[in-house]
């Protein structure tokens, strides 16, 4: 038997171990594994996988486990079942390429299915935790949380997606957001998993005409992470992607982006930061995709890396596709290190070395932290950083 084939028999036997679902949703769950087992898992000779190897993932034998789910809500969210999620569930996020959606979508359990009715208006954001252990199987464990949250024409909200855990397991995760026209999304998806987790996630936002819909993307823990976010733009539709990876030790964070311009008069802005030491290692590609019918359309992409170590790398490959004339689109990618003279400058007013250099590195980082407009989260996050850059201090 070869490798690839014990590694579908090891996911089979799980797959029909679980309970079966009914009607659509055990087709549904069956088109999925169906892919996974034809697709496989991606190797480095996929050139969206050319530089993030899971072999590890691969090669493990997981047992399917449940991450404790803490949703945090207040009327007028509503919160789906199974037969009003049919028409969005597995729309969004395409499983016919991407081997984990496909798992994911295998494995389909206990979904946080949430709707912001049309007009509403959120004064507090709504909360999704997940968070490994929670009764799960002794051994190597998968869980696979899903999300989906569909926003009506006109709503405001905030939603805040957190991924949280203890020991060694995977977390194979996917969420699908539904923004109807003119609606306003405020999202943000931070990784805090333990330093032996493995994180693979993917992120599928559909906007409607006029929507304005923002992404915050903070990885922060993980040995192995992938976050793939992608979001496909209606007519004036206004979509931002910003991130902010923290790599350290051994650590490895990729973050794919697609931004997908399909009608005219879109606008995108994306600005992702990374901070790389030790012997971490980081990539950002960045795909802007400009339909032929999408004239108009304006888009700015901008990576910036800071290296603090000899033995960190980042591999950084913003994209352009364009198919339409009338279009102003930009992309750049900067990779440095500490400005010699500004810790020169904080030394010579009796500042130490080390404590300027954490100084300049947190101040790197502020500027996505300062487009983060939930306070407790904002607090919670400086907080983090702040003890994560002057831990040398101490």
């Amino acid at each position: 038997m070869t490798a690839v084939s014990e590694q579908i028999g090891a996911w089979l036997g799980e797959f029909t171990g679980q309970p079966k679902a009914e009607g659509w949703l055990q087709a549904l769950r069956e088109t999925g594994f169906q892919r996974f087992a034809e697709l496989g898992f991606p190797t480095t000779h996929h050139e969206e996988w050319r530089f993030t190897s899971v072999a590890a993932v691969a090669r493990a034998h997981y047992r399917v486990g449940i991450a404790e789910q803490r949703l945090l809500f207040s009327p007028p969210v509503q919160k789906l079942n199974w037969s009003e999620a049919q028409a969005h569930l597995g729309k969004h996020a395409d499983f016919d390429q991407n081997a984990f959606v496909a798992l994911n979508t295998a494995f389909l359990g206990d979904v946080a299915i949430l709707r912001v009715p049309a007009g509403a208006v959120l004064e507090t954001p709504i909360e999704i935790t997940y968070e490994f252990p929670a009764g799960n199987p002794a051994g190597a464990v998968a869980v696979h949380p899903r999300t989906l949250i569909l926003v009506g024409a006109h709503a405001q909200c905030a939603i805040v997606e957190t991924y949280k855990g203890a020991g060694e397991y995977f977390t194979n995760a996917v969420t699908e957001i539904v923004v109807d026209d003119s609606a306003v999304v405020d999202h943000y998806k931070v990784v805090l998993e333990s330093a032996a987790a493995c994180h693979i996630a993917t992120m599928q936002a559909s906007l409607g005409r006029s929507a304005n819909f923002s992404s915050h993307s903070i990885s922060l823990g993980g040995a192995l992470v992938r976050n793939d976010a992608g979001v496909v733009l209606s007519e004036g539709t206004e979509a931002t992607l910003n991130g902010l990876y923290l790599a350290t030790g051994t650590q490895h964070i990729d973050n794919h982006t697609v931004i997908d311009h399909a009608k005219p008069h879109g606008t995108s802005h994306e600005l992702y930061k990374g901070i790389l030491d030790g012997r971490a290692n980081a990539v950002f590609n960045g795909r802007i995709v400009v339909r032929k019918d999408a004239q108009k359309t304006d888009s700015k992409q901008t990576n910036k890396n800071l290296v603090l170590s000899d033995d960190a790398v980042i591999n950084t490959k913003p994209e352009l596709q364009i198919h339409a004339d009338d279009v102003r689109c930009t992309h750049g990618a900067t990779i440095g290190q500490l400005d010699a003279e500004s810790v020169f400058y904080l030394q010579s007013r009796g500042i130490g070395k080390e404590q300027a250099r954490a100084m300049l590195t947190y101040a790197f980082a502020q500027d996505i932290l300062d487009r983060i407009k939930v306070p407790a989260l904002k607090e919670s996050l400086e907080k983090a950083l702040f003890e994560k850059f002057h831990e040398h201090d101490q």
